[in-house]
């Protein structure tokens, strides 16, 4: 049971939050009436105030559309005055800038093609709006004549700066190429750049405004006079230095690189100049039968102008390539992307016809050479031919794009070089085999003859050119004619296909006919000399100096690939010759012989016929001897060590069989006075031996 005291408090405890919770009710039953209350007010308040703002809307959307109404008209109106001010402006648009058209566009290109901006709107409005009006007659001829005016500007911009390269500056250009230590590179500046910048402006306008090309061809025209001029300055500049120094320098460069020579001529072997005179000399002489070898004339003069013409020439080509690239590099700049080629094409034909038509002429002169025997025209060909064929893998890349007609032409003269050159070089190895044997034209002392060294001379030549003479003979199909199988992995449809390796074997075969027609021609011009023994030492003389020419140079290598014995060839026919002389001795050794005489003892008295046998053979030995001496003095062996060699066998001999017959009659008395017939000691004959083939003795 829970005390009574306890439960006593848990009732008022329980009757005080009672009490609590009901004065907590009815504050909240207040503020809900008070809330109720307010609702009421504001509900109120909102319905009146939303009457208000219906009686405002009604009183202000008239108002409003009212005043948007006149707003809409206040802008139609401003934007009809615009357009009125605006067509106004046209009607008064050539007033205004008939000053400045008539000026032209000199010196204030921007505000002349704004000028320009507003007479083509004019134009196009009139058009479209009142094509009938005779203002839009009126813009028209002014647009046109300012259209005029700035093709006028075009033609005398272009004509005013537009100047010949400086030769100088073309050598520098050229010769940038082969120097590595150059610090930089050289460029051509053709136009001033503002000058350049008023021009691109210029034909960007008459492209997409001006809807005319003809600005292209009056480009095309000034520029192509220009790049003429330009190779011409240089040919004329090359022409006068050449003939004055021989070496061409550019004081433009020469602050730069402390006075060294920006480009020198590409001088053909020091050899060919010489080979060009004997050979001329040669066929004008030798073969017509009116002079002889020792009554040539130099001809230093007129090959120094050959060698100016031709070095002349290569420079040119050279120089067109590098032009002609500058060239395009501007064009790009000046003519629309879809003309850029044709009007290229256009503007390089007067230099490239030129230069073509030139070098026809170079192969015209060939050819009119070679039908007077002067193979030494092929030699003009070759550093042409060969600088063209460097240069061809450059003049196809300039010429990309070009018409075929344009692109052909290189090929063709390069064909037509080729040509010519392969007939120089057949002729050349017909005119060795069939010169003809002239008494009068043989060497009296059988030195070297002149078809020899000329042959050698020629030969040499084309060490320097050797790719280039394999192709001229290989562009012929020379391979038939030479015997030589066409390998399929070494030929192809075109000539210059043909690889290095056949083209050698084909220069080498070439060469060893030239030397084989040589050898038959010699041996046949030795029977021209009535003493075998002259006959014997000059070809002996030929024979060697064939030899010996060979192994100087790098013929020798040449001649090997296809012949790979002709050294010892020549060797053995050298030996033959000289074994050949040395039987002209045996009728003076035959007199010291033993053969048909008796064995004389010493102290015995000889019969008369005994007697007379030994003094005929003093006697005969010593005629022989002074005869042999006298007539083989006057002879020539140029080489030393081969003079040397054939005196010192002739000595070993003579004086070996004369020592040997002196000993055998030393003791026999044939003669009182036999001072008379033993003449010369052994001594005495070896210094009369050694004076042989000695015309200075």
């Amino acid at each position: 049971m829970i005390p009574t005291q306890d439960a006593s408090a848990r009732k008022k405890e329980i009757d005080e939050k009672l009490k609590q919770e009901q004065d907590t009710l009815s504050f909240i039953l207040e503020n809900l009436e008070k809330s109720d209350q307010l609702t009421k007010g504001m509900v109120s308040i909102l319905s009146s105030f939303e009457s208000r703002l219906m009686q405002l809307e009604n009183s202000i959307i008239p108002v409003h559309k009212q005043t948007e109404n006149l707003q809409r008209l206040q802008d139609n109106v401003d934007k009809t005055l615009s357009c009125m001010d605006h067509v106004i402006s046209y009607y008064h648009v050539a007033k205004d800038t008939d000053k400045i058209i008539k000026e032209g566009p000199s010196g204030r290109l921007d505000e002349y093609l704004a000028c320009i901006a507003k007479i083509q709107k004019a134009v196009e409005y009139f058009q479209d709006n009142n094509p009938d009006s005779p203002e839009l007659n009126t813009v028209k001829v002014r647009f046109e004549k300012g259209k005029e005016l700035l093709e006028a500007e075009f033609h005398s911009l272009l004509t005013r700066y537009s100047k010949p390269v400086p030769p100088i500056l073309i050598l520098d250009l050229i010769g940038a190429d082969d120097e590595l230590d150059t610090q930089e590179e050289v460029t051509l500046d053709h136009l001033p750049e503002t000058v350049l910048q008023d021009i691109i402006c210029i034909s960007g306008w008459l492209v997409e405004y001006g809807r005319n090309q003809d600005f292209m061809n009056v480009y095309f025209q000034i520029r192509s006079s220009q790049l003429d001029r330009s190779v011409k300055s240089l040919k004329e500049h090359f022409r006068k230095s050449s003939s004055s120094s021989g070496v061409l320098y550019s004081p433009a460069m020469q602050n730069k690189r402390k006075d060294t020579p920006t480009k020198k001529p590409p001088k053909r072997p020091g050899t060919i100049r010489k080979a060009q005179n004997l050979l001329k000399q040669y066929s004008q002489h030798g073969l017509d039968g009116k002079k002889g070898g020792s009554n040539l004339t130099p001809m230093e003069g007129k090959d120094d102008v050959l060698d100016i013409e031709i070095d002349s020439y290569i420079h040119c080509i050279s120089a067109f390539v590098k032009l002609a690239q500058s060239e395009y590099q501007l064009l790009t700049d000046i003519i629309p992307e879809h003309h850029q080629k044709k009007t290229f094409d256009s503007l390089i034909q007067e230099a490239l016809d030129n230069l073509m038509l030139e070098g026809d002429n170079i192969v015209s002169a060939a050819r009119r050479a070679i039908m007077r025997h002067d193979y030494s025209a092929v030699l003009t060909i070759f550093p042409i031919l060969k600088h063209l064929k460097q240069t061809k893998p450059e003049f196809d890349q300039v010429l990309q794009g070009t018409a075929a007609s344009t692109k052909n032409k290189l090929p063709s003269l390069i064909t037509s070089m080729e040509t010519i050159g392969a007939k120089a070089l057949e002729e050349f190895a017909d005119s060795i085999k069939n010169d003809p044997d002239k008494e009068y034209n043989m060497p009296k002392d059988g030195t070297v003859h002149e078809l020899t060294s000329n042959a050698i001379l020629f030969l040499q030549q084309l060490l320097d050119f050797q790719e280039t003479a394999g192709a001229m003979l290989a562009s012929q199909v020379l391979g038939d004619t030479y015997n030589i199988p066409l390998d399929p992995r070494e030929t192809s449809s075109s000539a210059s296909s043909y690889s290095s390796e056949f083209s050698r074997r084909l220069l080498s075969t070439y060469i060893c006919k030239v030397l084989g027609n040589l050898q038959l021609n010699l041996l046949s011009k030795s029977k021209v000399y009535e003493d075998t023994a002259l006959s014997a030492i000059f070809l002996h003389n030929n024979y060697n100096y064939t030899l010996k020419s060979l192994e100087k140079s790098e013929l020798i290598q040449l001649v090997s690939v296809t012949q790979r014995k002709a050294e010892t060839q020549y060797r053995e026919l050298i030996e033959q010759q000289i074994q050949s002389y040395q039987r002209s001795w045996l009728k003076v050794t035959e007199y010291i012989t033993d053969r048909n005489m008796p064995a004389f003892q010493p102290g015995a008295k000889l019969k008369d016929k005994e007697r007379q046998m030994i003094k005929d053979k003093f006697k005969g030995f010593n005629d022989g001897l002074e005869e042999l001496c006298k007539i083989q003095k006057v002879w020539a062996i140029p080489d030393k060590d081969q003079r040397d060699a054939i005196r010192q066998a002739q000595k070993r001999m003579i004086t070996q069989a004369y020592r040997a017959f002196l000993q055998r009659y030393t003791n026999i008395s044939f003669t009182k006075n036999p001072e008379k017939y033993h003449k010369y000691r052994p001594e005495q004959v070896e210094e009369m031996i050694e004076r042989l083939f000695d015309t200075s003795a």
